[in-house]
């Protein structure tokens, strides 16, 4: 009986090697328009999503069994007869046991660091693996035997692959985006370079403005994040530094609230709104980045260069999810490019504030360009990236800030 081995066809060696060197190849030959125009991070995802391994696991309650009738060369049983030519057959039975498993078939032809010079034996077919026993007088107990033991040795293998796999998969994220932002980083300091020269851009006509990747073997193809469709250029940023600060400048007028209740019982919310207001106008006004905070339209606190909206602010009292959905949308409608960093000032007066902070998460999850959580300090902070509505490689930073203010008239502009 001649049969197939398993983990012998390449070393996980080569491969760990190996799939990082593809990576970067494709990351290098994405066109600059692709890296500019993509979200970073769902670039990352699509990478992370290509070329991590899912090591099977087997599913050994969906074991079935199949026999057929099958010629079996006895010859080496019978001692080979040199004056008659080719080999001796008898009718045996051939046992057929089907695993199906969960995970990448690939990597059963993958030899683990650690292995044996004997390795297990069997076929896969899609997602199931095929271990065959054969012969001419097959004894229950002893083919029942060789099963559990096959199956015991290939566990023992996946579990080593597993080992070997689970920090390059932990690895592939970090080092996607270390390229992903040193290639972009180069070609922002091409466009610079070139806009420093004083002479428009000639476009090329010839450029793409769409990408296909690779095919890339998988159970659900990868596909390459939505880019923007318009040619990128260089636009103004507020920078996370500048904007934490912001946030902290709030939050410190929220605390003088707190702490002189009876100064601010019986404003509303545009008089709170001032406030806010006033603190900033203090810190930003006249800077060299950028213009002051002011009305714009109603939009209650607004940072913009250039004409470009760089940080947006609204102010509401708190009624309910409904409303605080109502409001994300308020904040995309201002969005005119990626990156927009924004904050929703939440003021609970005359509620249970535990309860509203628990009903702030599930509504923005509800919301349909919400993408993902970002990580923040404080029980009443909260951060997520909204995609824009028309173009979802347009992102826009979010943080709501919830506190309390002390009870006074029933405002009129409420959520």
């Amino acid at each position: 009986m001649s049969r197939p081995y398993l983990f012998s066809q390449g070393d996980w060696l080569s491969l760990n090697q190996g799939l990082p060197e593809k990576m970067r190849q494709e990351i290098v030959a994405l066109p600059p328009q692709r890296i500019l125009s993509s979200s970073l991070d769902d670039l990352c995802d699509y990478f992370v999503d290509s070329y991590s391994m899912e090591v099977p696991v087997l599913q050994k309650d969906g074991i079935v069994v199949d026999q057929q009738e099958k010629d079996i060369d006895v010859s080496r049983d019978w001692g080979r007869d040199w004056s008659t030519p080719g080999p001796h057959y008898m009718k045996g039975t051939e046992i057929s046991v089907c695993i199906p498993f969960s995970g990448n078939p690939d990597l059963f032809r993958v030899r683990p660091n650690t292995f044996s010079s004997n390795p297990p034996s069997g076929e896969v077919n899609g997602q199931t693996l095929i271990l065959k026993f054969s012969g001419t007088q097959l004894d229950v107990n002893a083919v029942r035997g060789q099963i559990d033991a096959e199956v015991v040795q290939i566990e023992g293998c996946l579990s080593t692959l597993r080992s070997n796999v689970e920090p390059y998969n932990k690895g592939i994220r970090q080092t996607a985006r270390q390229q992903l932002e040193a290639r972009r980083t180069k070609l922002l300091a091409d466009q610079n370079l070139v806009s420093g020269l004083g002479f428009p851009l000639r476009e090329r006509a010839e450029a793409s403005r769409t990408y296909a990747p690779p095919q890339v073997r998988r159970k659900l193809k990868p596909s390459l994040p939505p880019q923007s469709t318009e040619p990128f250029k260089p636009e103004p940023a507020l920078t996370s530094d500048d904007y934490e600060h912001i946030l902290g400048v709030m939050q410190n007028m929220a605390q003088v609230m707190e702490k002189s209740p009876s100064a601010f019982k019986a404003m509303d919310e545009e008089a709170l709104r001032t406030h806010f207001l006033v603190q900033l106008n203090g810190w930003y006004e006249g800077q060299a980045t950028g213009e002051t905070f002011n009305y714009g339209g109603k939009t209650d606190i607004l940072l913009s260069v250039d004409g470009r909206n760089i940080f947006i602010g609204e102010c509401k009292y708190w009624s309910g999810p409904k409303m605080l959905r109502e409001t994300l949308d308020q904040l995309l409608s201002y969005s005119s490019w990626r990156d927009t960093k924004s904050a929703v000032i939440i003021f609970n007066r005359n509620k249970n504030f535990t309860s509203v902070l628990q009903a702030i998460m599930p509504a923005i999850q509800e919301h349909p360009n919400f993408k993902r959580s970002l990580p923040i300090q404080g029980e009443t902070l909260f951060r997520f990236v909204l995609s824009n509505k028309d173009d979802p490689a347009r992102e826009m930073i979010v943080t709501i800030l919830a506190f309390e203010v002390p009870s006074g008239k029933e405002p009129e502009k409420t959520i």
